[in-house]
């Protein structure tokens, strides 16, 4: 876990303000006891994990694809080619969904604005990460693949295994 106390409260202050904006609909799937707070989206989302990324194109049709993706300092960060379509969209329209989902337990969504990681300055940390998971080949190819940042609007977090039943 590479989050802060201070990264944690400000995700759980993303969490909490969702919530308290959300629908009757959303409210009677993410109960209460089904919520996760930001201490345990920072347990589950420990380590590289795939996830899918929504752009917006010219045209306002959306796009998804799978990235690897980390949690990192209360952010979710991935990377992407240069040539990617994925890129051109986020440095035009920054606009971004992003969710994760183990099975029919636990999902995570985040939307939120795009920021390009300066991996060289503000963001040099991050490299402990990429490096955990892809060595020292990382340093070799990170300055060409673009990374971004997602800056949370809104923060969906939910372990919807508390709702099954077990019949006896």
């Amino acid at each position: 876990m590479h989050e802060t106390p201070a990264d944690l409260a400000a995700m759980q202050d993303v969490l909490d303000r969702t919530y308290a904006a959300a629908g009757g609909h959303l409210l009677e799937i993410h109960t209460d006891e089904a919520r996760l707070s930001a201490a345990e989206v920072a347990d589950r989302l420990s380590g590289m994990l795939v996830m899918v990324v929504a752009t917006v194109s010219a045209d306002g049709r959306p796009f998804t694809g799978p990235v690897d993706a980390f949690l990192y300092r209360g952010r979710i960060c991935f990377g992407t080619s240069p040539e990617a379509l994925r890129a051109r969209h986020l440095e035009r329209r920054p606009a971004v969904s992003v969710s994760y989902v183990e099975g029919e337990a636990v999902t995570v969504t985040v939307h939120g604005t795009a920021r390009r990681m300066d991996l060289a300055g503000a963001d040099a940390g991050f490299g402990e990460v990429a490096r955990a998971k892809y060595g020292d080949t990382w340093d070799e190819w990170m300055h060409d693949a673009p990374y971004y940042a997602v800056e949370p609007d809104r923060m969906l977090a939910a372990d919807m295994s508390v709702h099954t039943t077990t019949s006896t």
